[in-house]
């Protein structure tokens, strides 16, 4: 049976945004589903940024993310090993990855590159689900998350903005966009 990665990433920011080339990786949330959303398997860890490393006060209030949580993280290099050993269990069965919207593959492609980190996700697709989302319910545009999962009859469950949940939450709008996928290969 083929399964497929959800994942979410947390970013430090500040109120207005920062450029993708600003921003680094402070929480990393993943969940193992099944074609039918199932979850299989979860996985959240803090990441310590280098450059920037306090937290703004807006990253914190979006995130709730504390910079206790940041600070006894490890850095980028060894949590993303430990991602990869997690992820290394369902290697032979990953159908692909998808997040929601594209923010999250253009995050880690800069960061693979910049740290050169090797990962299981560069030899399986990527699936925007977000526009995979969009395109299965004909709507004009993609809609965020939470009216995402209200235009499906579902309600979101935890803490916006943290990683692990914002991936929970993703996972469940999988099964009415694996049509899409299908017609996007």
């Amino acid at each position: 049976m083929k399964h497929w990665l959800v994942l979410d990433l947390e970013a430090t920011t500040d109120e207005g945004g920062w450029p993708i080339e600003l921003m680094e990786i402070i929480e990393i949330g993943a969940v193992m589903v099944d074609a039918e959303g199932q979850e299989l398997d979860r996985y959240q860890s803090f990441v310590q940024p280098r450059r920037l490393p306090l937290l703004t006060p807006f990253c914190r209030d979006l995130t709730h993310i504390s910079q206790a949580d940041v600070d006894a993280a490890e850095l980028l290099e060894d949590a993303w090993i430990s991602f990869e050993t997690w992820l290394s269990a369902y290697e032979t069965t990953l159908a692909g990855w998808c997040s929601w919207g594209d923010f999250d593959r253009r995050l880690l492609e800069r960061v693979w590159r910049e740290h050169d980190l090797h990962t299981h996700l560069a030899r399986v697709p990527h699936r925007n689900l977000r526009q995979a989302f969009a395109k299965a319910r004909g709507l004009a545009r993609p809609l965020g998350l939470t009216a995402a999962l209200e235009s499906a009859g579902l309600t979101f469950t935890g803490v916006l903005h943290r990683a692990e949940t914002d991936a929970r939450n993703t996972a469940k709008l999988l099964p009415a966009s694996l049509a899409a996928f299908a017609r996007q290969a």
